[in-house]
C-alpha cells in the first residue's frame, strides 16, 4: 500500500501506553516468564512451544493475537513473549495512532527480532491498517514522498519483526487483518484457586502478610480477573493494617469487601444495581443494551465489556434477540421472590 508520508510524526504518540489508572503501580506484580505466569496453561502451553520452536530457527516468533475480557493479563503476556524471546518491545495503542506516518515510523524504527504491541488493535484506525498488511505479510512498506507531480514512491524493507496485538473485542477485527495473525490465543477468566495463587504472590511481593484463607477470600470475589484481584488486595491490606494487626485473614478480608460493597461471589454495588434495574422496571426483561444503560446512567460499551461477561458466566443474566433478561439465579442472589419474565404492555 502506498500512502503519504508529508507530517512530522511524535514519538510521545507512538509509544503512548493505555494503561489504565489502576495499573500504575503494578508494574512490580508482572510475571516477567513463563514460569512465573499463573493460569491460561491451555495458552500458555502453546505459546511455549511456538517460542521455543522460533528460537531454535533462530526466527521472530509469528504475529500474535491475544483477544478476551479485559484484565486477564493480555499486556502482561505480551511481556512475557518479549522477554523469553530476548528482545525489545515497542508499546501503543490503536486510538493513540493518529496518523499513517506515527504507524510507518513506528515500523522503521524496529529492530530485527523486535516486538511491536498494539493494544484495542480493533480500534485502528482502517485506513492505517491497511499499512500492516504488507508489513506483516513482506516486512516491507511504499511510502510516497511529496505530492503531485513531483512526488516520488519508495519502497522500503522492515526488519523481521512480531506484531502482537491485544483486543477485548476481537469480532470487530476485519477479516484481512484476523487472518495475518499466526498465532490466536483467546484468555479466559481465572478459577478462584488460580487468582489464590496470584493473590498470595502479590501479598509477597508487597510484603503482606496474607493467610490462605484469605487470600482465597479475595480470589473468589475478584470476578475471575487478576486484575481486580491486585486492587482488591491493596485495598483490604489498608484495612488490615489500620483495623487489624497487619494479616489478612479471611474474617479481615470479608469485612473489608463488605465495606467495598463486594458481596460473595464479586457483584459490586453497579452489578447489582443493573440487575435491580431489569427486575424492578422491566420485569425482569427483555430490555435493550442501551435502554439499560441510560437507566443506571453508564455507558454501554462499559456494561457490555466490563460488567455482562461475569454476569452471564455466573448465570444471572441472559441474552435474547430482543435483549437482556434476568435469571431466577438472580432473584435468588438479590432476595427478590421470581415471578418469571412478563410481556411489557405496549404503550
Amino acid at each position: 500500500m502506498s500512502i503519504s508520508f508529508s507530517e512530522e510524526t511524535s514519538e510521545e504518540i507512538i509509544t503512548r501506553s493505555s494503561s489504565l489508572p489502576e495499573d500504575s503501580n503494578e508494574g512490580s506484580l508482572r510475571p516477567r516468564t513463563l514460569t512465573e505466569y499463573i493460569g491460561q496453561e491451555k495458552a500458555k502451553g502453546n505459546l511455549e512451544i511456538f517460542i521455543n520452536a522460533a528460537k531454535m530457527r533462530n526466527e521472530p516468533l509469528d504475529h500474535v493475537l491475544l483477544h478476551g475480557p479485559p484484565g486477564l493479563g493480555k499486556t502482561t503476556l505480551a511481556a512475557v513473549i518479549a522477554n523469553e524471546m530476548g528482545v525489545n518491545m515497542r508499546i501503543t495503542s490503536g486510538p493513540a495512532i493518529e496518523k499513517p506516518g506515527d504507524l510507518v515510523a513506528m515500523l522503521t524504527n524496529l529492530n530485527e527480532g523486535d516486538i511491536l504491541f498494539v493494544d484495542e488493535i480493533h480500534r485502528l484506525n482502517r485506513a492505517y491498517e491497511e499499512i500492516l498488511y504488507p508489513a506483516m505479510e513482506d516486512y516491507a512498506i511504499d511510502i510516497i514522498l511529496g505530492k503531485g507531480p513531483s512526488a516520488n514512491s519508495i519502497h522500503l524493507d522492515l526488519p523481521h519483526f512480531t506484531l502482537i496485538g491485544a483486543t477485548t473485542r476481537s469480532g470487530q477485527l476485519t477479516a484481512p487483518l484476523r487472518d495475518r495473525f499466526g498465532v490466536s490465543l483467546r484468555l479466559e477468566l481465572y478459577t478462584p484457586e488460580e487468582l489464590q495463587r496470584i493473590v498470595t504472590r502479590s501479598a509477597g511481593i508487597l510484603g503482606v502478610d496474607i493467610e490462605a484463607d484469605g487470600a482465597y477470600e479475595i480470589a473468589s470475589r475478584s470476578r475471575g480477573t487478576p486484575r481486580i484481584a491486585n486492587r482488591l488486595l491493596r485495598r483490604v491490606r489498608d484495612f488490615a493494617q489500620v483495623q487489624s494487626d497487619g494479616v489478612i485473614t479471611a474474617e479481615v478480608a470479608d469485612a473489608a469487601l463488605s465495606r467495598l460493597e463486594v458481596d460473595k461471589l464479586g457483584l459490586d454495588a453497579l452489578d447489582r444495581r443493573m440487575l435491580r434495574s431489569i427486575i424492578e422496571l422491566y420485569r425482569g426483561g427483555p430490555v435493550g443494551l442501551e435502554t439499560l444503560a441510560a437507566t443506571i446512567n453508564e455507558e454501554a460499551i462499559t456494561l457490555e465489556d466490563v460488567y455482562e461477561p461475569y454476569l452471564l458466566q455466573k448465570g444471572f443474566l441472559t441474552r435474547t434477540p430482543r435483549g437482556r433478561c434476568v435469571t431466577r439465579r438472580a432473584y435468588e442472589h438479590l432476595g427478590i421472590a421470581y415471578i418469571g419474565q412478563q410481556e411489557m404492555p405496549l404503550s
